[in-house]
């Protein structure tokens, strides 16, 4: 008994500082994020909106973050963006369901709902294929927005400002107490997300990425992994577009169409897999470029951005989250 208790104790201390390590991180992200708040107060009305887009763009760059950690990338992302906007816009326009956390929330259910049914289907393909065919249900999905004349067809949507917990968000007050909401949960769904990766489930998909064999031969199944992955993908889509259209007060079709899926696997590569703070990181950095690029250099941003991405894979090949982590969760 003595020996296996002493053969457990060096599995005890060295478990030790990894759960230190963890408080550490955890103390350190919420220290940043109570100075980001805070300087948020004071800060001018465009980085504050422009720290919003990030937020929300950021989220569903994180659904995206979790499919490469299965060796997937879905170019379909735009997808689930644009059913997270409309869900809460129709909430809000023919429900009468204003409030901002409520109608996030339920866009992330909604795109989850819709989702479900392919998952099963998507779970089977890898490679160029997945991406292929969530391409291919994104731009069904816009065809679909584009001609429906009950969600405003080419048009979209247009809303006005949400409330929450009972209060208009109006003015400078509301585009503050908007930004503080979308800040929270995607500190929320970070760190939800950051333990799910770091668990027996959420480290399969890296198995499943090195050796997929190999992986259905010590009994766990990759298609309930990547379908998994795929609902949470859709969750965090749909969260993001709702609360991005909740700050732009418009939907549009485009929110489906494959270059704004384009855009959300730019900010994926360029943060990488290791890291789930390097997703909001590399978010704000495309919106920073992006709205810099198109004041200075307005027929030439995108080729900015261009030449931004390949740096980045030229020197930083595992992605910006690579410079301050070197773990795989």
């Amino acid at each position: 008994m003595m020996n296996s208790i002493s053969g457990m104790a060096p599995s005890v201390r060295s478990a030790e500082p990894f759960r230190l390590r963890r408080l550490r991180q955890l103390i350190v992200t919420l220290v940043m994020f109570g100075v980001l708040i805070l300087a948020g107060r004071w800060a001018p009305g465009w980085l504050t909106f422009l720290l919003t887009m990030a937020a929300g763009n950021g989220l569903v760059s994180l659904g995206i973050q979790a499919l490469m950690r299965g060796g997937l990338v879905s170019f379909g992302q735009g997808m689930v963006f644009a059913i997270g906007g409309y869900g809460a816009s129709l909430l809000f326009v023919r429900a009468g369901w204003t409030d901002a956390l409520g109608l996030a929330l339920a866009g992330g259910a909604l795109a989850v709902l819709l989702a479900a049914p392919f998952a099963p289907l998507l779970a089977r393909y890898r490679g160029i294929f997945f991406a292929t065919l969530t391409l291919a249900l994104s731009m069904v999905v816009y065809g679909l927005l584009v001609k429906w004349p009950a969600v405003g067809g080419s048009d979209g949507m247009t809303i006005a400002r949400p409330s929450l917990f009972g209060q208009r968000l109006e003015g400078s007050d509301g585009n503050y107490a908007l930004f503080v909401l979308t800040a929270s949960i995607a500190l929320a769904m970070g760190l939800a997300m950051k333990t799910y990766f770091a668990s027996s489930r959420g480290l399969v998909a890296l198995a499943v990425r090195d050796n997929e064999l190999r992986v259905e031969y010590l009994g766990a199944s990759v298609r309930r992994v990547m379908a998994l992955n795929f609902l949470l993908a859709a969750f965090c889509g749909g969260v993001g577009g709702a609360l991005v259209t909740l700050s732009l007060g418009h939907v549009e079709p485009n929110f489906s169409y494959w270059t704004t899926s384009g855009e959300f696997v730019f900010v994926a590569i360029l943060a990488g897999h290791q890291s789930v703070a390097a997703v909001f990181v590399a978010s704000t950095v495309l919106e920073v470029v992006r709205s810099f690029s198109s004041a200075y250099l307005p027929n030439t941003w995108q080729l900015a951005l261009g030449l931004f991405l390949l740096a980045v894979i030229r020197f930083l090949p595992r992605g910006i989250g690579s410079l301050w982590t070197k773990e795989a969760c």
